[in-house]
């Protein structure tokens, strides 16, 4: 008798993907973006969801679905019916906070079936990362026969680094970054995260850096086009069109606009240059979990968060 199987996807693409591919096994879909907006460590309450809609409706233009997302977790209610649980996440920050917060919330409702992991990023012989959606049928037919089964530690290493995530001292990620896994991608996804806060010199984040960066180096027409580069080379963070479009935006008091162009300004220039730090004209209505990113900012040369004398108790 073959196993039966419950496989959790990091979004609609890839579960229809492995629905026309008639993969065996029900299907759960992860219809959330947790590497942004407030979270608690215990998943799947009214208070969580109330929280999660109440931000990310006041931050961005579209409707959260509470019930959409409960219903298909409902689901796991049932999970003794299966024999395995497959998590098909990415090699980004986006899915990997996701993927932290799948696995906890599967402990946090003692499940104790054998997990594995399904995650694509490099693929032999081709330059770029790719997502799952993104593999020909016949490389995610072999990226899921040679899933990872997911030790005890590897378990535990995830619901420390969500638990760390909803509370307020992110450098205690430090330590998860060197620490041996399963988790091919994790530690990069850690080091991420952490330069997603203000830089001590320019005040600007890693990505906001680049961003500005790829209007210096390439010849930008508009904001459109920007976000365009951006999605393209964003590299380890895997943000979706909505949310870089908000760090586009964020960003406009760096630059200027024409009919036909784009370029930097003086401001601009400044902060490639580290000669001002702007962190104090930015809005930075971003939570990440339970920090807010005003709270702290990125020392490069010691590598870890500095907490913002204004924001210290």
């Amino acid at each position: 008798m073959s196993k039966k199987t419950l496989h959790i996807t990091n979004g609609s693409s890839l579960t229809d993907f492995l629905i026309k591919e008639k993969y065996e096994g029900n299907i759960v879909t992860w219809h959330e973006m947790l590497c942004e907006g407030p979270t608690e460590k215990i998943i799947d309450t009214d208070s969580f969801f109330k929280n999660r809609k109440a931000y990310l409706e006041s931050i961005y233009d579209f409707k959260y679905d509470i019930s959409k997302v409960r219903d298909e977790l409902k689901v796991l209610n049932t999970v003794n019916e299966f024999d395995e649980i497959v998590l098909w996440f990415e090699y980004d920050l986006f899915c990997h906070i996701n993927l932290i917060a799948a696995i906890s919330l599967l402990k946090q409702k003692d499940i104790r079936k054998p997990l594995s992991l399904v995650c694509s990023g490099r693929i032999e012989n081709e330059k770029e990362l790719k997502g799952l959606p993104q593999l020909t049928p016949t490389q995610l037919k072999t990226h899921y026969n040679e899933r990872v089964s997911l030790t005890i530690d590897d378990i535990a290493l995830a619901q420390k680094a969500w638990r760390i995530y909803c509370e307020g001292d992110h450098n205690l990620l430090k330590p998860l970054i060197v620490r041996p896994s399963n988790f091919k991608y994790l530690s990069i996804c850690l080091k991420a995260h952490l330069k997603r806060f203000p830089d001590t010199r320019s005040g600007l984040s890693t990505l906001e850096y680049n961003i500005l960066k790829l209007a210096k180096e390439h010849k930008v027409k508009s904001r459109h086009h920007l976000v365009g580069y951006a999605l393209h080379y964003q590299g380890y963070y895997g943000f979706g069109d909505i949310q870089i479009k908000r760090l586009v935006n964020n960003l406009e008091a760096f630059y200027t606009e024409t009919e036909d162009s784009l370029t930097l300004n003086r401001n601009g220039h400044l902060a490639l240059e580290h000669l001002k730090n702007f962190r104090n004209e930015m809005d930075c209505n971003f939570v990440f979990g339970g920090v807010n990113k005003c709270e702290f900012q990125f020392n490069k040369k010691e590598n870890k968060l500095i907490k913002n004398i204004m924001n210290a108790n």
